[in-house]
Parts: structure tokens; sequence; C-alpha cells
């Protein structure tokens, strides 16, 4: 029977209306803040049936860290996925759909799923607030989500992304074969600790009994804390430099190669490739490698899985003609990672940027480290409650001598910054960079993309 396009068109607009109603669901669920701790997670996934656990749930990598997390994880998805393993991927925040969050084989969840397994989750929202229970947050209802739809679509693997720190974020409710923390560094201190050592302390939370951590961390402190929770979980620690290395073959905005070897066992892989740039995303890739290997996955899927890697809005060139690059550095380390990649790539280019950065991070640290290559900058208020006095950056540009002005909106703010760089003779590189949720406006503007609300 041929179905038609009135019922066609009524049923798209059905699905795009519950899928909206979704959306400002979880935009409502926001009130209840950052709320760390395993009680509220751990109820909502019983009634949900603990999908996590039990035969039918998925293989899972945990993977932590202050920066790079994403990288990796979307790496070693990247990877499990070529060597044929029917892998879901969960990252935060996202860029332009909050269908980005939940991934399976490389493809965002459906509009239709999302609202599918939000139907099954609102109901036990409901449950638990009649019985007088903490109202789970947003964070945590993605998380349920998350682990509810891999199940369901019988994932093989799951990479799950930390979301805050490790010991008390809600992820922390999976049993990984493999835990991984990329690096700690100064970032969320209001939550974490305010010393290298206590934030390594949250971080080193996700270590379970027996189960590998891989770590690129290389600061003694930080190292020191790994250690003595690894082996109190009698849990093998490999990090690299010690255990697995890299050596860069070649580094350009093409991408980068580089050779991977294992220490221990003496192999190594040359020829590797990532199209993500910078010093900080081989070893990034490093640690992905030693992931793979780890699981036991061939070397060809890590070749092919490397190579098809893509991590929008970390260094990604979105122009050439003009030069426009956005990046997400929005702490100290992601700055310093984003300064050295500017000398490396365009060390001649005088540089135009627009810069949003949150209240609550080290904004002028960060900022400092970033100022001396800058010529002119448009300073911009990230779309965040958390955004604060934003126009306090453009005082620290003041103090180093760099000509800037203020955009209140990003779309504005990213044109101003285009007609800096057109009305330069010099052919400047216009950076777009600082809090993710600001990049994702500057993204879609430049890009045409369309924006969701939430």
């Amino acid at each position: 029977m041929k179905i038609s396009t009135e019922i066609i068109n009524e049923n798209a607009e059905m699905v795009a209306g519950d899928y909206q109603a979704a959306l400002q669901f979880l935009a409502e669920r926001t009130k209840f803040g950052i709320n760390l701790g395993l009680r509220r997670i751990e109820r909502l996934l019983e009634l949900l049936g603990n999908p996590h656990l039990g035969v039918d749930a998925p293989h899972f990598v945990h993977v932590g860290g202050t920066n790079g997390k994403g990288s990796v994880s979307t790496m070693l998805a990247a990877i499990l996925q070529a060597a044929g393993r029917h892998t879901g991927f969960f990252s935060s925040p996202h860029l332009h759909s909050y269908r980005e969050r939940f991934r399976l084989d490389g493809q965002e969840i459906s509009r239709v799923d999302l609202v599918r397994q939000l139907a099954v989750i609102r109901p036990l929202l409901v449950q638990l607030e009649e019985q007088g229970e903490e109202a789970p947050t947003e964070f945590e209802v993605s998380t349920a989500l998350a682990l509810h739809y891999f199940q369901q679509r019988q994932a093989d693997w799951a990479v799950m992304e930390v979301g805050l720190g490790g010991e008390i974020d809600s992820t922390n409710v999976i049993q990984p074969d493999l835990a991984v923390i990329t690096n700690v560094a100064m970032d969320h201190m209001d939550y974490l600790g305010h010393t290298l050592t206590e934030i390594a302390g949250v971080k080193a939370g996700i270590i379970k009994p027996g189960v590998p951590l891989l770590t690129a961390a290389q600061d003694a402190e930080v190292l020191a804390v790994l250690q003595d929770r690894a082996q109190a979980a009698g849990s093998q620690l490999l990090q690299l430099g010690r255990d697995f290395a890299y050596e860069v073959e070649k580094s350009d905005i093409d991408g980068q190669t580089f050779t991977y070897c294992d220490k221990l066992s003496g192999e190594c892989w040359s020829g590797l490739h990532i199209r993500l740039l910078g010093e900080h995303q081989l070893a990034n890739a490093a640690l992905a490698a030693a992931a793979a290997r780890r699981l036991g996955l061939p070397e060809t899927a890590v070749r092919s899985g490397l190579a098809a890697a893509d991590w929008p809005g970390r260094l990604e060139i979105v122009s050439q003609k003009p030069l426009v690059v956005l990046d997400g550095a929005h702490n100290v380390a992601g700055m310093q990672a984003l300064s050295a990649a500017l000398r490396q790539y365009w060390p001649e280019r005088p540089i135009v940027a627009v810069l949003g950065m949150l209240a609550d991070k080290e904004r002028e640290a960060a900022l400092r480290l970033l100022l001396p290559q800058l010529s002119q900058a448009v300073i911009t208020r990230v779309p965040s409650p958390r955004a604060g006095d934003w126009q306090a950056l453009a005082e620290i540009c003041r103090e180093y001598g760099v000509p800037c002005q203020l955009e209140e909106d990003v779309a504005a703010a990213v044109a101003a910054g285009q007609r800096l760089a057109a009305n330069s003779a010099a052919e400047p590189l216009l950076l777009v960079t600082g809090s993710l949720y600001m990049l994702a406006d500057a993204r879609a503007s430049l890009l045409g993309i369309e924006q969701e609300n939430y």
C-alpha cells in the first residue's frame, strides 16, 4: 500500500514536535545543576533494569582526564568500529545537537530513538520523586539514557567519557574492562580540589579492582597518586613514556604521522596517521593505540580507526581563504597546547582572536598564555549561566596592549572578527577559542549549521 505524502509529513511533524519537547525536558533538568554523587544514577538504573550490568551489557572503556578525553574516546571508538565491533560512544558536551552525545558506530542517535528512550525514563523519574528521592540531574539522565540505549541496541563495546572528575561522576557506575586517564591539570577546582594531588585523587576514582589503567600524565605528583591508587586496586598502570611511546614522523596542517612503540614487547607500528593537529593529539593517539593493543585489537584496525577519527572544534581549520581556526581551549593546559600549535603551524601569521571563556575557569591565567601571540581580539559572552563578568577579559587584553572590542552576541563577535581580518593587509589567522559552548555557536555561524536551542 502506498503511503500518502500527507501521512508522511504528519508523522514527521509529530516526531519533530516530540523531539522539541524532549529537548525542552532535558533543558529543564539543568535546574538541578551539577550535583555529584552516585546514589541518584544508581537508583535510576535500578528502575531501568541495570542495563550496564549483566550478560547483555556492553564491555566498557572508561576515559577520564582534564584535557584530551574526548579526543582519546573518539579515536578509540573509531578503532573499535574498524575492528568490527558494534560500538557505542557517550561524550559531553555537544556542539550543535544533543544527539551528538550518543553514538553507535559513529552515527548519532536518531530523534525518534532519543524520544523513545526518554519516554521510558521519564515515568521512572516521576516514580523516584514520588518516593521522596532526590531528583537526578540532566547529566545523570543522559548517562542513564546512553547506557540503556547501548544495551537495547546490543552494542559490543561502549566508550564512556567522564563528565566531571571521575570518582562520583555518574559514569562511574560502569564496570570497565579498561580505564584511561589522559592527564590531570587545574580545572573545575570548586568541585575537584585546589591542588593537582587533590584533583588527581578524584580522577583516580575511576580505577576499579584489577582493571588496567593507561595514562599520559607526566607530572610526578599526579603519577604518584595514580600509582598508589592502582597498586591498592591491584591494577596495572601503563604510562606514556615508560611503557609505550610515540615518535613524530610528520606534522603539518594536513595531519600528523607517527610511530607507536610498545616498550614492554618491543613492537612498533610506523606510519600511523591522524587528522587532528597539535603535539598533544599525538599523545592522545598513542593512548588510544595503547588501549587498543591492551584490548587485543589488530594493528589494521588501529591504523584505519586513527585515520578516520574526527573531533570538531579542536584545532579545526574551517576555512583556508581566509584562514579560520576553531579550538576549544578552555583552561590553562588547553591554552598551552593551543599556543604551542599556533607557533608550530602558523609562526608568521598575525592572529585576530574571538574569545569567550566561562567565569569559573582560570580565565586570566589561561588568556595570558595566548595574548602575546595576538594582534587584535573580540571578546564575547559565552551563552551560559556561568558566563559571569565576560567583559573582564577585555581588561586583561588591554594590559597586554592587544586592541579589543566587545560583542555580546557570538555570531556578531565572529562577524566582527571576520571584518578585522579582512581589513588587515597581512592576511591574519582568525582564531575562535575558549568555551565549547561559545565555540558551538561560532561554528554554527561560520558553517551555516542549524544550532539546537539545547
